[in-house]
Order: structure tokens, then sequence, then C-alpha cells
């Protein structure tokens, strides 16, 4: 299977299973949003809390030059470790949300 198949079907799993999560609120609603022809994927959280709008980005991750960058972790969950449990090469995963500056200390790829 070719490698950037399995990382978009590792990517769509893992925010399919944090999309199942409940949110605690009836009112707020888990939007998955997947564009494969620009690999860019997000997992929003839209709606009300009480008198509160609530609307975010809860995971967002891009494909892009061969390897994961995760753009956003909202979660407490370490989404790389994840990834590599899920067969996404360390080297492949850049932690996007990091300054370019500091990437190269983080373990994984700089960009």
């Amino acid at each position: 299977m070719d490698k950037m198949i399995l990382y978009r079907q590792n990517i769509k799993r893992i925010l399919e299973e944090y999309a199942c999560l409940s949110t605690g609120e009836q009112e707020v609603e888990a939007q998955l949003s997947f564009d494969d022809e620009h690999g860019h994927y997000q997992l929003m959280h839209v709606g009300w809390q009480k008198q509160h709008r609530v609307y975010g980005s809860v995971i967002h991750m891009d494909l892009k030059d061969g390897k994961v960058w995760i753009q956003h972790n909202g979660t407490e969950a370490d989404l790389a470790e994840e990834l590599m449990a899920a067969g996404v090469a360390r080297e492949d995963i850049v932690l996007g949300f990091r300054s370019p500056a500091v990437r190269q200390f983080t373990g994984y790829a700089a960009a």
C-alpha cells in the first residue's frame, strides 16, 4: 500500500475516534472535514454551550511533502505517538504547531 494512502487512512481514523467522544453538551456538534485533494483534515466543535458560542478546531492535520503535519492539537493526547502506533514513521511527522526554530529538537521531522 502506498505510504500516503496509509497515512491518510490513519489520520481519518484518529479524527473519527475523537469525533465520537462526547463534548458533554448536546448543542455542540463534532464536525469532521476531510479534504483529500489538498491534504487538509480537521475536527471542529461547533454549537452553543449555555449562552456561549463554541466554535473552533480541536485537531488539524495536513499531508504535505510526504509528511503528516500536526497543525493543531486541542486535546491532551499525544497525537504523534498515536500516529506512530498506527504506522506513521517518526521522520514523517512534523509538529507544525511548534516554531520552526525548535522543531529540530522535538525528535520529529523539522519540515
